[in-house]
């Protein structure tokens, strides 16, 4: 499943996709994982959670977050959620990148053992979204 929380900077993105790792930590049992660009979210992620600073892996295309993301999975059967903050601070605000990347996940989620969530924010208006992006809304 993929779940994205889109809006403009300042509407509350973050705060709640902190709120749905938090939330994961208390009553999932799988692996949670929580990536963002830099350590923003240090203090506000639960400990049990593995938070992920992208830049500290050269992470800065949406090629190279899904081979990320996929490394991971690969590593780790049990995992259970990903979640992805500020998407186009990682990967650069590049519409029609993002939509193959989501293509990508959604094929990579069809064929994994195992079943996992992922949950993405990203600033932009959500009438300028992509049509095949404002399905996962």
């Amino acid at each position: 499943m993929i779940k994205i929380i889109a809006g403009l900077k300042g509407t509350g993105k973050t705060k709640i996709l902190v709120d749905m790792v938090n939330e994961a930590t208390a009553v999932e049992k799988g692996y949670i994982i929580c990536i963002e660009n830099h350590n923003k979210l240090t203090y506000d992620i639960n400990y049990r959670a593995r938070l992920i600073h992208a830049v500290q892996y050269n992470v800065n295309s949406f090629q190279k977050f899904y081979g990320f993301i996929s490394g991971i999975v690969a590593s780790n059967y049990d995992v259970s959620s990903i979640f992805i903050d500020s998407i186009y601070k990682i990967c650069g605000h590049d519409p029609d990148g993002f939509v193959c990347f989501l293509n990508e996940i959604e094929n990579l989620l069809k064929s994994s053992d195992s079943s996992f969530r992922v949950v993405i924010t990203v600033s932009e208006e959500i009438e300028l979204l992509p049509e095949s992006v404002k399905k996962y809304l």
